[in-house]
């Protein structure tokens, strides 16, 4: 590379510089000027612009993130059991029959299958009792807007609810249901702003 190839460069630039100040206004070269002389002086400056974020999100947005991602979840773990129903030669019918299958402790359960269940339960797993009860209290929280006045009426929802799942499953729940339960019942005493005194 020659210098001369670097000269003429720098007599481009100089000569574009100088033709685009040339057509500049006069009023445009005051503009210019004033903006050089504020932005020598005062370094950057910020200028609010017209748009803006929100990093909150509205309650249908939460509500919508839950509910796919329990439906994700509870596919996932709806096709485990039907694959493993399948397997035994049950068929698989209503809901409700899937549950009361479980319940009843009449199948096999392959390594796979009981390693991903495990999993699955474990106290940092999915369906754990502290992700579950927290996903159940973020759930009512979110319906409610965060609105504490309203944990009441969801706290009795979610105890309507428990009754059914109950219900569903044909007698007592699995352990793990109790301790969900109760965890999820302390979220909510926290979330009103009880004492285990006020009990």
């Amino acid at each position: 590379m020659s210098v001369e190839n670097i000269t003429n460069t720098v007599n481009t630039t100089a000569a574009y510089t100088a033709a685009t100040q040339k057509a500049a206004t006069p009023a445009e070269k005051t503009d210019t000027s004033s903006k050089d002389t504020a932005t020598k002086d005062s370094g950057v400056v910020y200028e609010k612009g017209q748009t803006s974020t929100n990093a909150t999100y509205s309650k249908s947005d939460i509500v919508a993130r839950l509910k796919k991602d329990a439906d994700t979840r509870t596919a996932q773990l709806r096709s485990l059991v039907e694959k493993m129903m399948t397997s035994q030669g049950n068929k698989i019918g209503q809901a409700d029959s899937i549950w009361r299958f479980l319940a009843s402790g009449n199948y096999t359960v392959s390594p796979e299958v009981k390693a991903q269940a495990q999993a699955d339960i474990a106290d940092d797993g999915y369906w754990g009792v502290e992700q579950t009860s927290d996903r159940i209290v973020e759930f009512a929280k979110a319906l409610s807007g965060g609105d504490s006045e309203k944990a009441a009426e969801l706290r009795a929802a979610f105890e309507k609810g428990f009754k059914a799942a109950t219900k569903s499953w044909g007698k007592e729940l699995p352990s793990i249901s109790q301790r969900t339960y109760d965890a999820v019942m302390e979220k909510f005493d926290k979330w009103e702003g009880k004492t285990a005194e006020e009990e």
